[in-house]
């Protein structure tokens, strides 16, 4: 047995969550040792009764890592654990990160700047709108969009990233072969074709239920470097999700909504008690301008003839700032592009050092 395979197995008892395996490794060296212990032995360690301590002793009774193993080589599944280099940087951290990730799709390094976006599940137009015009904002900004998967915000938020041509991560409640909700398993496809991934630290079948939900919340906090809260009443799972972040130190923002309307109550508790009202995802982006995360900080500024990397569309923007300093409108006139599209290409092609807001909001080409 391998120690990834030994891992996978700890991971699939049912009594053993990431915080008691860390203990265990912490005491045993390696999770082959921690198969070998006796009852006696497992007990010493923190959190591990005698239920527990038996599960592990008869792990072979209860988990097939080697079948596991195979059945994701069999569904282009990746399983990473803390040691791989593919592994999520922002998660590793964590007290409590998971053990084994199971990866469908691709992970990069870009995915390191990322802005989960959460929500209710029962969404009204508003908040749909609203969902998606930030995910479309953030990620066609270079930004990774962190969701759930789950009906409502979540969907609107995966589908805004791919509106956008940029990447967006679903993380299930839920085995990968248990995409839960089912109506959204094309949804699920599509990220994982090229757009980004999908991921889980729960065992391949394990369908979803009231305790596997809490958990992928709290990966949607860690990964996240700010979390957008967009609709949700007051008592939500989306509060939740914003309670993790807060204790991991991330940004918290929330979008406001009608105030006779009980569907944004949670969003405005947030911006009572201290999270940061947004109405647009330049808002957001502001506050990730110090981040070069679409081309290397020493790069210089080239010639516009010489961005083969951009879209057409972005190089009418530039060449519209060739000359003077111009406004939104007057970009817009030049170009005959639609107005949300030139918005959010100045914010990109901010960001990527090649434009410079002005006072009166006008822009001008860096030299």
């Amino acid at each position: 047995m391998t120690e990834v395979e030994a891992l996978i197995a700890l991971n699939q008892l049912p009594v053993t969550g990431p915080v008691k395996i860390r203990r265990l490794l912490e005491s045993f060296g390696t999770a082959e040792s921690v198969l070998k212990q006796s009852s006696s032995s497992l007990q010493r360690v923190q959190g591990i009764g005698p239920e527990a301590a038996k599960l592990i002793n008869e792990w072979q009774d209860h988990t097939d890592p080697a079948a596991e193993v195979a059945l994701a080589r069999e569904r282009n599944i990746q399983i990473l654990t803390q040691e791989d280099e593919d592994y999520p940087a922002a998660l590793r951290d964590a007290f409590d990160a998971p053990v084994v990730l199971y990866v469908w799709g691709d992970l990069q390094e870009k995915d390191l700047h990322s802005v989960g976006i959460v929500g209710s599940r029962k969404l009204t137009h508003y908040g749909r709108e609203a969902a998606r015009k930030f995910a479309f904002q953030l990620a066609g900004a270079g930004l990774t969009v962190i969701s759930g998967l789950a009906r409502g915000i979540d969907t609107a938020a995966h589908e805004g990233a791919l509106a956008a041509k940029g990447r967006t991560i679903g993380v299930l409640g839920s085995g990968l072969m248990q995409v839960y909700p089912p109506e959204n398993l094309a949804l699920a496809e599509k990220i994982a074709d090229g757009h980004g991934a999908i991921i889980s630290e729960f065992p391949l079948q394990t369908s979803p239920d009231r305790k596997t939900f809490p958990q992928r919340n709290r990966i949607v906090a860690h990964w996240s470097r700010a979390l957008l809260v967009v609709e949700c009443p007051s008592r939500s799972g989306s509060l939740i999700t914003a309670n993790f972040a807060l204790e991991a130190g991330r940004q918290i923002y929330a979008v406001p909504g009608p105030i006779d309307r009980p569907t944004s109550g949670g969003c405005h508790d947030l911006i009572r008690e201290g999270a940061t009202l947004v109405t647009d995802g330049s808002q957001i982006l502001e506050d990730f301008s110090h981040l070069n995360f679409s081309t290397p900080s020493d790069e210089e500024p080239r010639p516009i003839e010489n961005f083969v990397d951009l879209s057409p569309e972005e190089n009418a923007v530039l060449k519209a700032l060739s000359g003077s300093d111009q406004s939104v409108d007057e970009v817009i006139e030049k170009t005959s592009l639609p107005a949300h599209q030139v918005s959010v290409i100045l914010m990109k092609m901010e960001l990527r050092k090649l434009v410079q807001t002005l006072p009166g909001q006008r822009f001008t080409r860096k030299r």
